[in-house]
């Protein structure tokens, strides 16, 4: 059972008043006629014509003045002013609203639209009704002086934590939170229609597999009773997707959630949305444009531009992107050049030389002593949109190498404020060369090793029927959102991130 503070005895206590008074203080049905902003524009639109309304919302505020009471009620328009009167609702019902309504209270009023003497248009209340009690009184950032004359400190909503834990809180109390998500919608509803006006098809691959794969990371693992075989939560969409071009669905994309069993950060979350396509007969540098495209349309349907405000960058989303080959910027920003070292052996023994207080694990193989290059000494400094191109080919084992460099293959990655957003291969259609990919990758990495993908039978079998040369894209949902909300953590822009357990 709930263990109630003082203040919340005594909102349960009226609670039980209404009720025998024979007034539900939940009642099933409201009758709401209009929002707050549509109440407001039927008035302002001709001041002489009399606008009776319904209005329902949260109460925020409270000022008993004698025979007079205003209040401000929220809804998802935003607030209006009540304004309460004993000519129109009687003292005693005046003074029922003033002792047994409560800031937190979803209330509804009914009355005329009228314009106060300080001139904000308000509802001249005729009569009202209350439709949820608040027990917990919502976080406040003041002191409140209670009826009795004593003070009480309203919990703030200041610590992240708390504000994630209780996101319900957090949306009631805060509109700019609410503008995020509103701002996050768009941008997926931007997404969907850009890619639907060029030809792609929106479809839904399983989230229940019997195989992980399509990415470099540790998934989650769950049983089906009835099948008896372990199942994983999905890592990646990009092996099914793939699946469908052998089908000849030549555009596909999806928008859903991935599960990786992994650490979190201010840029990761074991659930996210992701968002991948697979585009037949293009490669890596016709996803490139496509992807500038995306997002810049994206940018200016959130925000009304392509330059976006991020900390103390300002951002440009505007096509092209700066492009920066590997291994060009992990010269310019360490001072070695991988095209000389070919081997992880020779690399390591480059970077300990050139890079002395550098950590690299010792028994990283190339691929990824040349990521941890990247991670430590180029990212930091990719600030504006950039495509970062051509990667090592053993941490890259679904894109298809570049002609004449069996080492380096053709992918991408996009990168803006510091941190990777996107990621895009030529992607391999060559089922032979992916079956040695395969295999290679349970010879390289170690047991448990987050890099390693087991071997799909089942996607070599679809590959080996055909599949088009193509070009794919992953992007993360929530760090584009993170871009155009100028919002610093994962966890601001995600309705109920992942938390320890309350203690």
């Amino acid at each position: 059972m709930a263990e109630y503070n003082s203040l919340e005895k005594i909102r349960l206590q009226k609670v039980e008043e209404l009720r025998a008074e024979g007034v539900e203080p939940y009642p099933t049905r409201a009758k709401r006629t209009h929002t707050s902003a549509q109440a407001i524009a039927e008035f302002e639109k001709d001041e002489t014509v009399e606008v009776k309304v319904t209005l329902a919302g949260r109460i925020r505020s409270m000022r008993p003045k004698g025979k007079l009471c205003f209040a401000h009620i929220e809804d998802g328009d935003g607030k209006i002013q009540l304004f309460l009167r004993v000519n129109e609702v009687g003292e005693d019902r005046l003074a029922f609203f003033n002792k047994m309504f409560d800031l937190g209270d979803f209330v509804e009023a009914t009355g005329v639209m009228m314009r106060t003497k300080a001139g904000e248009p308000s509802l001249q209340v005729l009569d009202f009704n209350l439709l949820a009690k608040s027990i917990s009184p919502l976080p406040a950032d003041k002191d409140v002086t209670q009826e009795d004359g004593t003070v009480v400190r309203y919990a703030s909503l200041d610590d992240p934590e708390l504000r994630a834990r209780q996101r319900y809180a957090d949306l009631a109390v805060n509109s700019e939170v609410r503008d995020t998500f509103r701002k996050r919608a768009k941008l997926v509803k931007a997404l969907r229609t850009f890619l639907d006006d060029h030809n792609f098809l929106e479809v839904e691959t399983p989230i229940l597999q019997p195989l992980y794969g399509g990415a470099a990371a540790r998934p989650f693992t769950t049983h089906h009773n009835e099948l008896d075989q372990d199942m994983y939560l999905r890592i990646s969409f990009e092996l099914y997707l793939k699946r469908l071009l052998v089908g000849n669905l030549e555009r596909v994309y999806e928008i859903g959630r991935d599960f990786r069993n992994e650490g979190v950060s201010f840029k990761h979350n074991p659930e996210f949305t992701q968002l991948e396509f697979y585009w037949a007969y293009a490669d890596y540098l016709q996803v490139m444009e496509l992807t500038e495209q995306m997002v810049a349309y994206a940018a200016e349907q959130v925000t009304g531009s392509t330059k976006v405000k991020f900390g103390e960058h300002e951002l440009e989303f505007k096509p092209p992107w700066k492009r920066v080959e590997m291994r060009d910027g992990i010269l310019e920003t360490s001072g070695i050049d991988i095209a000389e070292h070919k081997t992880a052996e020779a690399l390591l023994k480059a970077i300990k030389e050139k890079l002395p207080k550098a950590m690299p694990d010792p028994k990283s193989t190339r691929g990824k002593l040349i990521d941890f290059l990247v991670s430590e000494y180029l990212e930091p400094t990719l600030i504006q949109p950039t495509f970062l191109y051509n990667y090592p080919r053993d941490i890259s084992p679904l894109a298809k190498s570049m002609p004449g460099d069996p080492l380096t293959v053709e992918r991408f990655e996009g990168y803006v404020a510091g941190f990777e957003l996107c990621n895009a291969f030529t992607e391999l259609n060559d089922p032979l060369d992916q079956e040695q990919r395969f295999l290679e990758m349970g010879r390289d990495y170690a047991d448990g090793d987050e890099e390693k993908q087991p071997l799909d039978e089942d996607y070599l079998r679809a590959m080996r029927y055909g599949m088009p040369p193509n070009g794919g894209f992953g992007m993360g949902v929530d760090r584009l959102t993170m871009l155009l909300t100028n919002k610093h953590s994962i966890r601001e822009v995600l309705l109920f991130p992942a938390l320890r357990k309350e203690e």
